[in-house]
């Protein structure tokens, strides 16, 4: 029997589509990615559930970095986004890497990478991308780049795969899955589970010395209006004042040259 193949395997985008739909009803070579399309792509991802960690570990770098440069949402990046989170919950992702022989090259978990690139690239897609993008090209960009708007109209889809995670054990899954959830949250379906992301703020804070989690976790309380004074340590509250005083530096320095204003935000 043969069928045609959908240029998206994912017709409703706050449905998580099986990972093996993605692969075989995706028309990845009418993708785009950082170099070229993303005809290569079904191999690469269907190499991440090999059994061998050396295989898996080389063919998540080979897949997501045909997707991710300069914090760019690429045409390719949806599905890759819904392939990796689909397989989230798969055997050999959810148990591989996890204490593995002693002569087995230690390989990040694949689960927590991942979760760590699902994360970074919610975050390049998160509002205050989309404020940052307006101050410097005006309104309208996000109608003007359908690879962001497309990335987070999934975002329910993806958040589905990543929550049933913030219960997991190993402290590593729990806070990638906690900072992938953040971003993801900010989607209007999303909103209510805020509440029950705070309470894992506080675990990691907790138990936590990761300076970039830390950050990224405090900067999310504060924009929901959490007051954070009692949830921060002495490291903290001093990388906080060296944050202001890079961006008073950095300001200065712009406004100095003429051309105003900066377009990331600290740690720079």
């Amino acid at each position: 029997m043969t069928h045609s193949r959908s240029r998206t395997g994912n017709p409703c985008p706050h449905e998580l589509p099986h990972y093996q739909a993605l692969l075989d009803d995706t028309d990845w070579a009418s993708f785009a990615t950082v170099c070229g399309t993303g005809e290569a792509l079904p191999t690469a991802l269907a190499s991440i559930l090999n059994p061998d960690p050396a295989v898996r570990a080389a063919a998540t770098d080979e897949a997501l970095r045909s997707v991710t440069h300069q914090n760019t949402i690429y045409e390719a990046t949806v599905p890759v986004a819904l392939f990796a989170a689909a397989i989230l919950d798969h055997p050999v992702v959810a148990a591989g890497d996890f204490g593995h022989g002693a002569d087995t090259p230690p390989h990040r978990p694949t689960l927590v990478r991942l979760l760590e690139w699902l994360g970074d690239t919610a975050y390049d897609a998160d509002d205050e991308c989309i404020a940052i993008g307006e101050g410097h090209f005006g309104k309208g960009i996000l109608h003007e780049d359908r690879e962001m708007r497309a990335f987070r109209d999934v975002r329910p889809a993806i958040f589905s795969a990543v929550h049933p995670l913030l219960g997991h054990d190993n402290a590593a899954v729990h806070d990638a899955a906690l900072l992938a959830a953040i971003p993801l949250a900010e989607h209007p379906l999303l909103t209510a589970h805020r509440a029950e992301l705070v309470d894992h703020v506080g675990r990691l804070l907790a138990t936590s010395t990761d300076r970039h989690n830390r950050d990224r976790v405090l900067d999310a309380m504060k924009a929901w209006g959490h007051d954070t004074s009692a949830l921060e340590n002495a490291d903290d509250i001093a990388a906080r004042e060296r944050y202001a005083r890079l961006k008073a530096e950095r300001d200065s320095r712009w406004a100095a040259d003429g051309t105003g204003g900066y377009s990331e935000a600290p740690p720079f």
